[in-house]
């Protein structure tokens, strides 16, 4: 839905060129033009004038004098630097650029009638005067020759396969009279037709195409040849076919024109010959001929050149149209009009074979235009929702409207056509507020017609018609203006601006300059309307594009270089100012756009544009670009992508920069400024304070698409605005989670929520709205809103979200009309986190015994269908029956599928019982088992036993415990229960407490001494009582175990309180080393005997013990140490190395620190790495094996350096901690004169003490430590932050820190003797 607009125009008249115009060809590297006439062939530049090369054809013979000669063609050699010409006296001469040399190549004596090249320039084809086709090389050196009429079809002859004659076979519509329909008779060559041949080829050069009339017949035909001269296809039998011949460059079509009785046409036709569509010019049957047809080099615009046939008296008019095609249907977008002055005539008419959207024309009397278009879509430019999303479409005299607010109609359809008594140009809408459905056109004869809307039908309106609606309608026609601009050229005016009801702006070509008009009404009294020149403004530099701003009134020029302007109208004349940002700084796009808009951005105003290359630049700065399409609608500036993106990107939120950044980023999953579109879409229009977006597939066809930006802001402001109907409507029409209205803004909704109820007024609405209520905040993850502050996003109050919102929907609603809103009360319990399925059941049990009275109410039977509806119907029936109300669970059965036979016996038994053990059947039976318990608890004594049972299956000890009192003999059973159960659970200690507490004291004693607990058993062997000899006996029961456990203080208490052995229990403490308690009862008891029996012996085994213990430790710290110090030594020339190798910037060197031991991993030892890498996480066990592997102590594993560091760590630790043995074992040998042996222990603590205490600052070195620290903190700055940053160090494991850190040593802690040496 795009037009054809015209950016700029070059003009340069009264060219000082001899001679008449016969030829030209475009020189596109150096921008000028060859242009051939009968005297010479001149350069010169389109833009200036300035004629650069002449070189006469005359001086050498080549054409006459008199100027009677005729030039057929020329072409332009960018390869050979040189002009190929072609005279109709039969001379191909080439004229070398660099020496102006002129050189004859060839001669045909029959003469030419014309020359092509092929598009790659290898090939040209020469069509002589005897009808004949020359092929040669590009250096001129014949390939064949072959007449151009040949009795061939050619190579791709169709193939009959024998099915049946004529007569015989089906004819579809046509009837059995085709059968016998005699073959059309083959009519001559039209008169005016110049019996030439026409040449044109593909654009791949692999086909070209010759229209020549056969001397037979007298008819033209079409003939194809391959690129080796050979004959392909000749076209049917076309009747009235004209001699224009050119094949679309794509290849898919050859273009043509036929004359038909009725009208006159342009024909296509396939590779084959066959015909393959068509269009009618609008022209009567005989009124204009076809002198030219021009595609452009993307194939996208086909031109006609054409002059009157029948011209009378005068000189013919001149025409050329430009027509494009969509959706199968061929659109007129642009009439040049060129007069019947003979002067004015264009003789030369091409497009340029770079640009695609540029035509160069040549006229008779030596006036240059060149002609740069555009592709831009007329869309209204109105944000209210007054504006109808206007798009108007030229099609020749029509205007195509489609109002997409209403309706979105694929073209060429429309909802309403504008006819017009003459070509249209130029269409703009209106851009006064509530007034942008209005337009005015421009057409080929320089008037404005203005349209307007309103109107009955007596000023043009469409008439009511019974039984329908009008959904548009059309706009009406309400003036016509004159302007008051000599527009004796074509497209004089351009680029028109409707700015207010009687303001136009418009810029017009004047000579050299480029002046910017501002147009008013005029004051005369003259009966046509009359727009005269208020005001006018030289602009230096072609102007190519204007926009405006609705919002800010803000007009900006862009000119054909790249410059912006701002147009100033604060009073009654123009001026112009250079387009300046908020620093003052001149702003200008680096590259021409063919696109503009107005934008603010940030609250600043910008110019966006879109360059042909499809680069984005806002003011001068490159956003992006893969960019097909854009437009800016409030603060919303949507786009489309040649990755086949939509981007919705709100302006008031982003910068230049986060514009860039928005554009170059990959969206995650719930982004909403992005989504994916068809390949090829481009966006038409948005639809204002609406969601829709209207694309256009390349075919033509449109889609509507609602952009998730677009939706969500509009149902914000929706929200905002409590209009909560249009927010549903289009959240449930578009499928938004519905917890957006609550998630929004939850505090404004609960103030709302009768507003709500009101606006809605639907009873399924309300009850979607609650089933699809869910804890999630939908504003933080589904649709996150930049704008939304931390405190709209919390609850409206404490709580759950869900019981939050049911409550107050059902507290409201239930204020409002309970009966109404029946269904919806019963939603908002079953809803709940927690379900309220029996308040539920309740209220609908209570519509059954009083049934509501009102019209719109609900009766119970409904009430329940639909609480089935959400709700399991066996969860319902189960809940039910745990209401204890019958008839309500009969109500709920029968509405279910379950069969009678299933649940009436189960009902009858039950209402055949107590009431308690009714109760407790029925929670049993709903494994509702501590209610079950309460109940059969009141069931009486007989039921006990069964009670007893429910316990011990459910395990509901603790509970049942409670239903009785402390001294009761069913406390003490379920006691006694409880406790071997806990015995069972391997909690035997808890079950003697239990035990002992109900007076089951034997029970208790066995569990404690089952768990050794010997206090508690002690004291509970003393409450029985036990007799002395039991009592002894258990004591050294208990004695025993706590040896085993190396419990050895408490074993000899044991033995010495309750087992009145003395003598055992100073041997327990000797064995466990506790001198000085067992001196203490060495002299209680008067056994100084034990002195020399057992404990001077034991004091020494444990010197000597101690001694060899410590030898032994220290011998294997110094080794563990020594190696580390080789270990690291070995890295650190590994990293040396590396650095050679991959230099001091290498991004693994880093890795190599003395804190990692990746090194030995992945270079030195990769063995070790690969294995580990195969080791799979499945079981803890092996990763236990792994971590075993992984700190191996093994030589040269890959990290032995932790391995070394953490067995280090275990030998201090251990060392250290016999501090307060050492310091007992010294008092005790000090005590019995062993001072020698006493001194070289503590000597050689001491030592070994004092050796780790050396060696901790060179294991644990600062750089170890500093090679950990934190990359921020208290201490950290700004480029140490940064710097930790570049040098990506790997992340350490903790239990690796915990190597790094050195251990720390309890030196306070004083166990030396002084009176030791």
């Amino acid at each position: 839905m795009r037009n054809l607009s015209l950016l700029q125009r070059f003009r340069c008249v009264d060219l000082p060129i001899p001679g008449s115009p016969q030829c030209f060809s475009i020189r596109s590297e150096a921008g000028t033009v060859l242009v051939a006439s009968e005297l010479a062939i001149t350069e010169y530049d389109p833009r200036s004038g300035e004629v650069y090369k002449e070189v006469s054809l005359t001086t050498d013979d080549y054409l006459p004098e008199d100027g009677s000669g005729l030039v057929v063609a020329i072409q332009d050699l960018p390869d050979q630097e040189s002009v190929c010409v072609a005279t109709a006296n039969g001379d191909v001469i080439l004229y070398n650029l660099n020496t102006s040399q002129l050189e004859c190549v060839g001669s045909v004596d029959s003469g030419l009638t014309g020359m092509t090249w092929s598009p790659d320039q290898e090939l040209v084809t020469l069509t002589t005067g005897q009808e004949t086709i020359i092929m040669m090389t590009k250096d001129f050196e014949p390939i064949t020759e072959v007449a151009i009429n040949q009795d061939d079809f050619g190579e791709d002859k169709f193939i009959t396969v024998g099915w049946g004659k004529k007569e015989t076979q089906f004819h579809g519509s046509e009837g059995k009279q085709a059968a016998q329909r005699k073959a059309a008779e083959v009519q001559p060559a039209l008169p005016w037709d110049d019996r030439k041949p026409r040449i044109t080829w593909r654009g791949d050069g692999q086909f070209f195409a010759v229209s020549a009339v056969c001397p037979n017949t007298g008819a033209r035909k079409v003939r194809i040849w391959n690129r080796e001269c050979v004959l392909q296809a000749t076209s049917e039998v076309v009747n009235g076919l004209e001699h224009p011949l050119c094949w679309k460059p794509s290849g898919s079509l050859i273009a043509s024109t036929q004359r038909h009785p009725n009208k006159h046409s342009v024909v296509f036709m396939e590779k084959n010959g066959l015909l393959h569509g068509d269009f009618t010019l609008p022209f009567g049957k005989d009124q204009v001929k076809v002198k030219e047809l021009l595609w452009n080099s993307d194939s996208t615009v086909l031109g006609v050149w054409m002059e009157d046939l029948k011209p009378g008296e005068n000189t013919p008019n001149t025409y050329i149209q430009l027509w494009t095609v969509g959706n199968y249907h061929w659109y007129l977008k642009q009439s040049l009009h060129f007069g019947n002055e003979p002067l004015r005539a264009p003789a030369c008419v091409c497009w340029d074979p770079e640009k695609p959207l540029r035509l160069h024309l040549l006229t008779r009397g030596w006036a240059s235009y060149t002609y740069d278009w555009g592709w831009s879509t007329q869309r209204s430019n109105g944000n209210d929702c007054h504006d109808n999303a206007n798009v108007a479409v030229i099609d020749g005299d029509k205007i195509l409207v489609t109002t997409f607010r209403q309706c979105v109609i694929p073209p060429p359809m429309c909802a309403f056509e504008l006819q017009l008594p003459v070509p249209v140009n130029l269409v703009t809408f209106h851009s006064q507020a509530q007034r942008t459905n209005e337009l005015a056109a421009l057409t080929a004869d320089g008037h404005i017609y203005v349209y307007s809307e309103g109107g009955g039908v007596e000023n043009g309106g469409v008439p009511r018609v019974p039984g329908f609606k009008v959904i548009t309608a059309p706009l009406v026609l309400r003036k016509t203006y004159r302007v008051a601009v000599d527009q004796e050229e074509p497209l004089t005016l351009r680029l028109l601006l409707w700015l207010s009801e009687d303001l136009f702006l418009a810029v017009a070509h004047g000579g050299s300059l480029t002046r910017l008009l501002k147009l008013t009404p005029s004051d005369s009294q003259d009966p046509k309307d009359t727009l005269e020149i208020r005001s006018e403004v030289p602009v230096d530099g072609h102007v190519i594009s204007l926009c405006h701003s609705l919002r800010n009134g803000t007009v900006a020029l862009q000119l054909e270089d790249g410059q912006i302007r701002k147009l100033i109208m604060e009073s009654s004349e123009l001026s112009l100012t250079e387009w300046k940002d908020s620093t003052g700084n001149t702003i200008n796009f680096p590259r021409p756009c063919v696109q503009t808009a107005l934008c603010s951005l940030s609250g600043e105003e910008y110019l966006i544009g879109l360059t042909e290359r499809s680069h984005l630049y806002i003011g001068d700065s490159l956003v992006a670009s893969n960019i097909s399409s854009f437009v800016v609608y409030d603060d919303f500036l949507l786009l489309t992508t040649h990755s086949h993106m939509c981007h919705c990107l709100n302006l008031s939120m982003l910068s230049v920069k986060g514009l860039q950044s928005a554009l170059s980023s990959d969206a995650n999953q719930n982004d909403e400024t992005v989504r994916k579109v068809e390949r090829g879409s481009r966006i038409v229009s948005v639809v204002p304070q609406d969601t829709r977006l209207i694309l256009q597939m390349p075919r033509g066809n449109l889609e509507t698409i609602h952009h998730r930006a677009l939706v969500l802001a509009q149902l914000r402001k929706w929200l905002d605005g409590l209009r909560f109907k249009d927010a549903f409507e289009c959240m449930r029409k578009l499928r938004i989670n519905l917890n957006l209205i609550y998630d929004h803004n939850p505090s404004v909704f609960l103030d709302n929520i009768e507003m709500f109820l009101k606006q809605i007024d639907s009873i399924n609405h309300i009850n979607l709205f609650l089933t699809e209520l869910k804890e999630e905040d939908t504003t933080t993850t589904m649709y996150p809103s930049p704008l939304r502050s931390d405190s709209s996003s919390a609850s409206g109050k404490g709580g759950k979200k869900v019981d939050i919102v049911c409550d107050a929907l059902r507290s409201t609603m239930e204020t409002l009309d309970p009966q109404k809103y029946c269904l919806c009360i019963l939603t908002s319990h079953v809803k709940k986190t927690a379900p309220e399925l029996e308040i539920a059941l309740q209220k609908v049990h209570e519509l059954r015994v009083n049934p509501p009275s009102g019209s719109n109410s609900v009766n119970a039977e409904e009430a329940l269908k639909y609480l089935l509806f959400l709700v399991n119907v066996n969860e319902l029936y189960e809940h039910s029956l745990g209401t204890y109300d019958f008839d309500l669970v009969l109500m709920v059965a029968e509405k279910s599928q379950k069969d009678p036979k299933e649940y009436l016996p189960f009902l009858n038994m039950l209402k055949t019982m107590e009431l308690n053990y009714q109760r407790y059947t029925i929670d049993k039976h709903l494994k509702r088992y501590r209610k079950a318990l309460h109940h059969l608890s009141k069931c009486g004594e007989e039921h006990f036993t069964e009670l007893l049972n429910l316990v011990k299956d459910q395990k509901l000890y603790s509970d049942a415990l409670e239903l009785y009192p402390s001294d009761s003999e069913q406390y003490k059973t379920l006691s006694v229960a409880y406790g071997e159960h806990l015995v069972e659970q391997q909690q035997a200690e808890q079950a003697g407490l239990l035990l002992w507490r109900c007076g089951e004291t034997a029970r208790a004693l066995q569990a404690f001494v089952s768990c050794t607990s010997w206090r508690h058993a002690l004291a509970v062997a003393t409450h029985i009582p036990l007799p002395p000899e039991q009592l002894a006996l258990l004591a050294r029961d208990l004695a025993e175990k706590l040896l085993e456990a190396r419990r050895h203080r408490e074993a000899a208490l044991c033995l010495e309180q309750y087992a009145k052995d003395c003598e055992e229990a100073i041997s327990a403490l000797i064995q466990g080393a506790a001198w000085e308690e067992a001196l203490r009862l060495i002299y209680l008891y008067n056994r100084q005997d034990i002195i020399e029996t057992n404990l001077k012996s034991a004091l020494l085994d444990a010197h000597s013990n101690q001694t060899s213990f410590l030898e032994s430790q220290k011998a294997l710290f110094i080794r563990h140490k020594n190696r580390l110090a080789v270990v690291r030594e070995l890295k650190a020339k590994a990293k040396l190395e590396l650095f050679d190798e991959d230099g001091a910037d290498c991004a693994d060197a880093e890795l190599y620190s003395e804190a990692s031991s990746v090194l030995t991993g992945s270079h030195l030892g990769s063995k070790y790495s690969r294995s580990n890498s195969r080791i799979s996480s499945r079981s803890s066990k092996n990763r236990r094996k792994a971590e075993g592997k992984k700190h191996s102590l093994k030589e040269g594993s890959p990290f032995e350096d932790i391995a070394l560091l953490n067995a280090l760590i275990q030998i201090i630790t251990i060392v250290d901690k016999m501090r307060e043995e050492v310091h007992s074992l010294l008092k005790a040998l000090v005590l019995f004169q062993f001072d020698g042996p006493a001194s070289s222990l503590q000597r050689n603590y001491s030592d070994l003490l004092q050796l780790m205490e050396t060696a901790l600052p060179e294991i644990w070195s600062e750089n170890l430590q500093q090679g950990q620290t934190p990359l921020t903190g208290p201490n950290s700055t700004a480029n140490s932050i940064m710097a930790s940053f570049q040098q990506q160090r790997p992340a350490v494991p903790q239990q690796d820190m915990e190597a790094l850190t050195a251990p720390k040593m309890r030196n306070t802690i004083k166990w030396k003797l002084s009176i030791l040496k």
